[in-house]
């Protein structure tokens, strides 16, 4: 069974308000991209994965006229795609939802949201002391994680959580000083979601559960200087430790330390300085029971894959349809 996690960028913008693909030379959400062009590019890369279940981060929105199921399967139509069913959680107002699109004949999938003390629901609030300053900070998820049980037609069954953290970046913010305090913020942020997924992770190991965490943490260790303030990466607090810790090759490989070769995810273009910036943000973790079925990791990087590099179409479609790539994991179930 292939399982993967995507971030499309903007997806939303190729749709009309009944869910309709449109492709067509209106320029897309993407820079310099068509809606045709990246329509396109996502339907030869989504083919080329071949995956049997996508956690598609920035899936396409639902609202009082919108609706990601209806989008995302008007959009498996039209590649014959055999993903072609839809599972939407909790739905936010940031026109960017969770989704997975999967294929119903190799699974069955169903929202089970947990909800504990310690965890509650993802669509709730968490109450908690970030800075031991004994004043409890008040955290929702804009993105409130997906949590899916999937049963396989063998009988095996996976609980999948889909996730995109609080980004760090300081939108709007304007000189060194309003930067810095927006950074600061929102890794706070950040870090209490991450706590809060672990939370919920630790939960459904506690009940024997088998736990995949995929998604766009928008993280990763050593990313920026702010993370020392706090000691550690959201990643490395979803990750874990011990006999409880999940596993991610491409997090422990940019763990051992910033000197060695890093593996990436996503690429943006900086404007001012004129050039691209990679950045390790997308992850598919598993619990220890999980590791000995995983059959490899792969990161669909259109330079760095070297078959990617080497089928040229598809090298182009996976740079014009977003700017995240997909990860995959391939699992023996």
């Amino acid at each position: 069974m292939r399982l993967a996690t995507y971030n499309v960028e903007w997806f939303d913008d190729l749709f009309n308000k009944r869910g309709e693909l449109l492709i067509d030379d209106h320029w897309s959400g993407r820079r310099d991209v068509t809606r045709a062009e990246q329509a396109e590019a996502l339907g030869l890369v989504f083919t080329a994965m071949d995956a049997d279940a996508v956690m598609i981060i920035e899936a396409p929105d639902t609202g009082t006229h919108r609706d990601t199921r209806r989008s995302l399967k008007n959009f498996a139509r039209s590649f014959d795609l055999r993903t072609r069913e839809v599972l939407v959680g909790f739905v936010n107002e940031t026109q960017q939802e969770i989704a997975l699109l999967y294929d119903p004949d190799r699974m069955s999938v169903r929202h089970v949201p947990g909800d504990t003390q310690d965890a509650p629901r993802f669509d709730r609030e968490l109450r908690i002391d970030l800075d031991f300053d004994d004043t409890e900070d008040l955290v929702v998820f804009s993105k409130p994680p997906l949590e899916v049980e999937l049963s396989t037609t063998s009988g095996r069954v996976i609980r999948l959580i889909g996730a995109h953290l609080k980004s760090k970046a300081p939108h709007g913010a304007r000189g060194h000083d309003q930067v810095m305090r927006a950074s600061i913020t929102n890794r706070r942020k950040q870090l209490a979601q991450a706590i809060w997924l672990r939370r919920r992770v630790d939960a459904l190991l506690e009940d024997g559960e088998s736990v995949i965490v995929m998604g766009d943490l928008n993280d990763g260790p050593g990313l920026d200087e702010y993370e020392a303030l706090f000691g550690r990466s959201s990643v490395e607090v979803i990750l874990g430790k011990g006999d409880s810790a999940l596993y991610d090759p491409h997090a422990m490989q940019a763990l051992r330390g910033r000197l060695t070769p890093q593996p990436s995810t996503a690429r943006f273009y900086i404007e001012p300085e004129k050039r691209y910036l990679q950045a390790l943000l997308d992850y598919v973790m598993v619990s220890r029971d999980l590791r000995e079925l995983a059959q490899g990791w792969r990161i669909w990087h259109p330079f760095d894959d070297a078959h990617c590099w080497q089928a040229t179409d598809l090298c182009s479609a996976l740079l014009t349809a977003s700017d995240h790539f997909p990860v995959t994991l391939d699992l023996a179930v």
